[in-house]
């Protein structure tokens, strides 16, 4: 079997080793266009037990990453000058290169060596594949080639968000939201080693024209966000990282899979990055499409079929509760004439995943801390 595989991000990488691992006289190719040590960003967020996963049935995977996780059990929203702690919703993070490197490591432990520093113009650049596996991201040339065919369709998000870093480390997933003479600031920032924070501003799109940050340099920008948010950086500087303003682009396919070529990850459909889910939907793509293959070895069109029948429902799933909540965050100014607690139960129920009833059992201080303040209002 020879597999190609474009893109060595998470989810291509782990495919790699995947295939590999299963069929170790595969012939299995990745090829990436930037170097190995780029990435854009800084830490990757996952829900506290995203990684329970990968237990299941790879655990030397597992045991590589956890230890490397910064973990923390509540998320903490700061508006009008108060601090909000919703209790029992954890999450953990790690370092995007650091993740990478680790599954670089476990490609290569299999003999998988990627390809860097090669820009594929076109696939017939690549040979003959049994199987071709798009892991190249939101502007996937596996996709592009095939637009029709997969049905994709795709529309930006208004807001505009840049990807900083900062020397600060913070305690939790934080939520800091600001109005300036600018307009309406939204900060999510967490650590993900013990030294280094995540640090993404956004804004909606009137305050990004009125700020005049599209005539902004990158410098400009990164000023600009250290003074607004100087409180919560507490001396310490932005770190940039090809920190431009970006729009999200919501992703969609209505078919997975064209012929022998399958898409995953982001060049598959997009989850919006404020419900911590993309590189963990990515990782757990790449192991549905790898049992779904070894159902059906000898009929890839067969195999890719399954893979999307069983995964599918849970994507959609998932997708639903990140538009959700990338749908709050477009509306976040005007969520921000709320009082803060009633900002903040906005704000934990946005993607519609916890219901009142479920946050009580997973909030339980939270939940008692607003029913008392609802009832001496």
């Amino acid at each position: 079997m020879r597999v190609v595989i474009l893109g060595a991000g998470p989810a291509g990488l782990y495919a790699a080793y995947l295939m590999k691992r299963q069929w170790p006289q595969a012939d299995v190719r990745i090829f990436e266009q930037n170097p190995p040590d780029a990435t854009f960003g800084f830490g990757v967020v996952f829900s506290d037990r995203a990684l329970a996963f990968l237990n299941d049935d790879d655990p030397e995977t597992y045991r590589a990453i956890v230890p490397a996780l910064e973990t923390w059990r509540d998320i903490t929203l700061n508006h009008r000058g108060e601090t909000i702690v919703i209790d029992g919703v954890g999450f953990a993070a790690i370092g995007r290169l650091h993740l990478l490197g680790l599954l670089q490591e476990r490609a290569r432990s299999v003999g998988v060596e990627p390809v860097y520093r090669r820009t594929v113009m076109s696939l017939n650049e690549l040979g003959e594949a049994d199987l071709i596996i798009g892991a190249d991201g939101v502007n996937s040339l596996v996709r592009r080639r095939e637009e029709t065919a997969f049905g994709t369709s795709m529309s930006l998000f208004s807001n505009r968000f840049v990807w900083f870093g900062t020397t600060r480390p913070f305690a939790t997933l934080t939520q800091t939201f600001k109005t300036t003479a600018e307009g309406h600031f939204n900060a999510h920032h967490y650590r993900f080693k013990p030294d280094m924070s995540t640090f993404i501003v956004e804004v909606d799109a009137s305050t990004f024209f009125r700020a005049g940050f599209d005539r902004m340099t990158e410098g400009e920008t990164k000023a600009v966000c250290e003074r607004v948010f100087a409180a919560e950086l507490d001396g310490h500087p932005l770190v940039s990282n090809k920190s431009v303003w970006r729009q999200f682009p919501k992703i969609w396919n209505e078919h997975w899979s064209v012929g022998n070529t399958v898409l995953v990850g982001d060049a598959l459909r997009t989850a919006h990055f404020s419900i911590g889910s993309g590189a963990r939907l990515a990782m757990e793509d790449v192991i549905a499409l790898i049992r779904a293959i070894r159902e059906y070895p000898q009929d890839i069109p067969a195999a890719l079929g399954a893979y999307e029948a069983v995964r599918r429902p849970v994507v959609e799933k998932l997708v639903i509760a990140a538009n959700g909540s990338a749908d709050w965050y477009e509306r976040f100014a005007e969520h921000m004439r709320l009082e803060p607690w009633d900002f903040a139960m906005s704000y934990i129920l946005r993607s519609e995943r916890v219901d009142a009833d479920r946050l009580r059992q997973l909030s339980p201080r939270f939940v008692a801390d607003y029913e008392a303040r609802c009832s001496a209002a």
